[in-house]
Order: C-alpha cells, then sequence, then structure tokens
C-alpha cells in the first residue's frame, strides 16, 4: 500500500526529509479497525516527530495524526463500528501513523465523521477538537452550563488548530468571557470570527494588553504556543489561585513563578490515554461522537483552512515546511492517494 514517512529524521528542506513509501498490507485483529484513509491533517506533532525522532536502522516511520476515512474491516472484539462506517481519529502516538492508504487504529480513540462534513472536513477536527475538549473540560473543568456564571479564559496562541477548536468550544458550550490572542490582522480577524469576546497581541505584553481592553485578571490561561516566553505575563494576568493549562515543549519552565499565586499547573497531552491505554481511554470515542454531533447540528464548525491536495510526500513536505513557519491558521488537509 501507498504511504509517505522517511528512513532518517532531516530539516524539512532536505529531499529525504519525506519520501513515498510501498508498505506491507496491515492486518486487522482484536479492538482494531482498519480504515481505508481518505483524508489526513496535519499537525504541529508531525514536524517535531520528523525532526527529531528516527526509526531504527532499515526500517521507515510513517507520520500523522488525524484522518477521516471509511471502516474496512474490524477486528474480533470490536464493537462500536462496523465496516462501511465513515470515522474519524487522531491515532495514537506509539503505532504507525495515518500517512498511509489503510491504516489501524484502536476503536475506542474513533468517532463517526460528521454526516453533514466531506471526508476532507472531517479530518481537521479530530487531534484539535480532542485537545481543546481536554484542557477546557478536563484539565481546567470547566462547567459546560451556558446558564452557569462563568469566569475568563485567556488562550495564548489562538488562531491555531487547537485554538480554533478551543475558542468555539469555549464560546459555544460555557458562559465564559474568552479572550483570545493573534498578532496579525487576519489572524485575529479569525480568532475574532470563531468566538472570542476580545482579541489581543501576544507580541506585547499579555497584562498590558488586557489592561487596554478593560480587564485586570483573568481566572484560567490556555497557553498553546511559547509558554516559556510567555510566563511571566500569564502569571501576571492570572488570579492568585488561578489555573495554567498548556500543550506545547517549553526546554525550561521556571514552575517557582507561580508558587506566590498557588496557580494550578495542568499538562495536556491528547495521546496519553491511547499511550497508556487508561481505563477511560473509551472517553475520546465519546467526545469524538459529541463533536460530529455539534457540527451536524451548526454548532461547531471545521477548522479547514488550506487543501494540499493528494497525500503524497511533495505535498506532505510544504504541509510541514507552512507549519513550521509559523503563520498557519487552522488546519492544513490532504485527501486521496
Amino acid at each position: 500500500m501507498k504511504a509517505v514517512g522517511y528512513h532518517h529524521a532531516h530539516p524539512i528542506d532536505h529531499p529525504d526529509a519525506l519520501i513515498d513509501l510501498d508498505l506491507p498490507e496491515p492486518t486487522v485483529s482484536g479492538r482494531d479497525l482498519l480504515v481505508d484513509v481518505q483524508a489526513i491533517s496535519v499537525n504541529p506533532v508531525d514536524t517535531k516527530i520528523r525532526a527529531g525522532v528516527a526509526p531504527a536502522a532499515g526500517e521507515a516511520k510513517v507520520l500523522g495524526w488525524d484522518a477521516a476515512g471509511i471502516v474496512r474491516a474490524v477486528g474480533e472484539q470490536v464493537t462500536l463500528f462496523k465496516p462501511g462506517d465513515r470515522v474519524m481519529y487522531a491515532g495514537a502516538l506509539l503505532r504507525p501513523g495515518t500517512n498511509s492508504e489503510r491504516h489501524l487504529v484502536d476503536e475506542r480513540i474513533v468517532g463517526h465523521a460528521p454526516a453533514s462534513l466531506d471526508f476532507d472536513a472531517a479530518a481537521a477536527l479530530p487531534l484539535t477538537a480532542i485537545t481543546a475538549w481536554e484542557v477546557l473540560f478536563e484539565r481546567l473543568q470547566i462547567t459546560q452550563d451556558k446558564s452557569a456564571k462563568g469566569g475568563t479564559l485567556l488562550i495564548v496562541g489562538a488562531a491555531g488548530g487547537v485554538g480554533s477548536m478551543m475558542l468555539q468550544l469555549a464560546r459555544q458550550l460555557t458562559s465564559w468571557t474568552i479572550i483570545g490572542t493573534a498578532s496579525r490582522p487576519e489572524t485575529r480577524q479569525w480568532v475574532s470570527d470563531l468566538g472570542a469576546h476580545h482579541v489581543i497581541d501576544h507580541s506585547l505584553p499579555l497584562s498590558q494588553e488586557l489592561q487596554r481592553i478593560g480587564i485586570a485578571q483573568v481566572d484560567c490561561v490556555a497557553s498553546l504556543t511559547h509558554t516559556d516566553l510567555h510566563l511571566a505575563e500569564i502569571v501576571e494576568a492570572l488570579i492568585p489561585q488561578g489555573k495554567l493549562a498548556l500543550i506545547d515543549d517549553p526546554a525550561a519552565l521556571d514552575v517557582k513563578l507561580l508558587k506566590t499565586k498557588s496557580i494550578s499547573l495542568h499538562w495536556e497531552l491528547m495521546f496519553t490515554r491511547s499511550m497508556f491505554e487508561t481505563p477511560d481511554m473509551i472517553e475520546q470515542h465519546r467526545l469524538l461522537d459529541r463533536v460530529a454531533q455539534l457540527i451536524d447540528d451548526g454548532v461547531l464548525r471545521s477548522t479547514l483552512t488550506e487543501r494540499f491536495g493528494t497525500i503524497n510526500a511533495a505535498n506532505l513536505r510544504r504541509a510541514h515546511a507552512l507549519l513550521e513557519s509559523g503563520t498557519a491558521r487552522g488546519k492544513i488537509v490532504l485527501a486521496g492517494f
């Protein structure tokens, strides 16, 4: 089967950073689904692993942690899906990725694709929807109740893939006041369109920008990028006993800055449940089905912004380069082989 991967870790401008491959067909068993992949999207995790993780000698590593497709076959323990079902999912970090014609995935982290979306738009959803959902409702424990009194949430780096879903979930499912950060006119407009009550510029001091819009401090911060660079300003912006959640990989983080205000720190990695096969692993299936229903009900929308053509090495190299430039908005999708 066709796939895209690499044999050695390279920067994206290297001709072998991503290459077209021909791999053996996977065999389904247990709780796995065998999925005919129709579309994929690209995430920062793809670029980080490609640049820094080499496969074993003589082996190929296939990336990709977002897919939409059709169930081709099911393992003997599968109960949630059947052949022919349209599905979407983000896969597991320690298994081969979704950049292949056919792919194996545990049913407990798979959701039904929204009936109202094509595969391209559905492929943009899973990883970012799971991450945003877990940050808001599990790490920060924000209540899904529009009638409840809400606090104030600051989303740092709100124009990216996770921010694009977090803005919608927070605006549509909670009563909180949402402040998103963006530094360019086009990303500021994007953040506003997706539900932010206020948009501030993260290239300026966050506390100064909050004062500009008349907000002294916030209850929670979701930091999605460059947390180490913003940490002092995040602490300044948070109320005493506030909450900070982050998803990025700072080389160092001076957590002592959190002590005076008793700020709690919450790390989010949406792969944790599948990596450790936690007892609540099936929650990702449930939340993806909930997201699909919210899409079909017109409450949420796909954050697909760029279609990069068919799934091949050349197009994926372009997608990785755009992500690494730091100028991407929403999600990049590729479809078909």
